[in-house]
């Protein structure tokens, strides 16, 4: 079966339009440590927050990370799509070798895609261009965001779905 493969708008951090869920997930994880995108953008939180407080990083840096965290966004959206349809499957072995969950749960680290599936439950697509677009502004600008409420959630439900997405493509390599 061939491997469709859609815009995920990442062109400029990737090299490409076009690509497929896996592929751009991969993409993802080789331009991005994920240790190093959660720290940078638990920074970003502090810093959207804090009044009168920048991100020390060099906004190329922060832009390519906040771009590749659309299409991250995006492609995310699309699993948790396609799982209803059953026409995209992940090997959730519980032999798989268990490394490290992150914020998953036991449940969500046996299923990754049931993360995608709730984040876009909680947060629709445009709470997250909203949420990367006020943490893009506010960590690096001197203002801070005053509706602290508005960017918790979409946070949360990011941090979980860059966990999933790490494990999605480790076990998708692996099945490989």
């Amino acid at each position: 079966m061939k491997k469709k493969k859609t815009d995920f708008e990442a062109r400029f951090w990737s090299g490409t339009r076009k690509h497929s869920v896996i592929d751009l997930l991969e993409t993802f994880f080789q331009f991005n440590s994920l240790a190093e995108v959660k720290e940078i953008l638990s920074m970003m939180m502090q810093c959207s927050v804090q009044k009168s407080v920048r991100i020390t990083k060099d906004p190329a840096e922060v832009f390519h990370l906040y771009l590749s965290l659309r299409s991250l966004v995006r492609a995310a959206r699309l699993i948790g799509k396609q799982e209803k349809k059953e026409s995209f499957t992940i090997s959730s072995d519980p032999n798989f070798p268990k490394t490290v969950t992150g914020s998953l749960s036991e449940e969500e680290y046996r299923d990754p895609v049931r993360v995608f599936q709730n984040a876009f439950k909680t947060c629709i697509l445009e709470e997250f261009d909203e949420f990367l677009s006020a943490m893009m502004y506010f960590s690096s600008g001197n203002s801070r965001c005053d509706e602290e409420k508005k960017i918790i959630i979409p946070y949360l439900q990011l941090s979980k779905m860059l966990d999933a997405a790490w494990l999605t493509v480790e076990r998708a390599t692996a099945g490989k």
